[in-house]
């Protein structure tokens, strides 16, 4: 079975988010001169968007990675976070960007990042690549957004539905009625 036929519309094309990608680099890379910088990726969604955003950051950076989901399977989150995977690396003192693929209530986002402040790092900043502000229950909103996103359920460039759809090299929406056979 073709994956694309699974998808009602092409939101973002591969071009549009590697540029993206680009410009948000430079951002970082500005923000960031001359600062101890620790990029905390969360897995496995933000994977795809961090290998592209590190290599666009003009920096010396250490990479660590968690992994904590709120979705299991489901289209909307739980709201209880669980974390499977925490950091090794030691962030105390140090400037910190968390990456995600996706904040959607920020329910995980607000709880990954409470979790590494207790760490205590010299600064936490949040990227992500697509932002749903519209289903929003915390009012978190991330320093570094790639793109704003429709009430829809996207899949692509490492977002997904069940654990498929993360090879996609755009992002789009799926059908409905991919997720209604679940």
């Amino acid at each position: 079975m073709e994956i694309n036929k699974d998808i009602k519309q092409v939101l973002l094309t591969k071009e549009q988010i590697e540029e993206r990608v680009r410009e948000m680099g430079k951002e970082i890379t500005a923000a960031y001169e001359g600062k101890e910088l620790v990029v905390i990726i969360l897995l496995t969604g933000a994977a795809w968007f961090a290998a592209d955003l590190i290599r666009a950051i003009n920096l010396p950076l250490r990479t660590d990675f968690m992994v904590a989901s709120s979705y299991g399977n489901s289209t909307d989150s739980s709201g209880n976070v669980r974390v499977y995977l925490d950091i090794r690396e030691d962030i105390a003192g140090k400037d910190v960007l968390l990456v995600d693929d996706i904040i959607d209530r920020g329910i995980t986002f607000a709880a990954i990042s409470n979790m590494l402040k207790e760490h205590r790092p010299l600064s936490l900043k949040t990227v992500a690549l697509c932002d749903k502000c519209e289903r929003r229950v915390n009012g978190l909103d991330a320093d570094y957004v790639g793109f704003k996103v429709p009430d829809e359920f996207v899949v692509g460039y490492g977002l997904d539905f069940a654990g498929n759809y993360r090879n996609l090299p755009y992002i789009g929406i799926l059908k409905p009625v991919v997720y209604a056979r679940k």
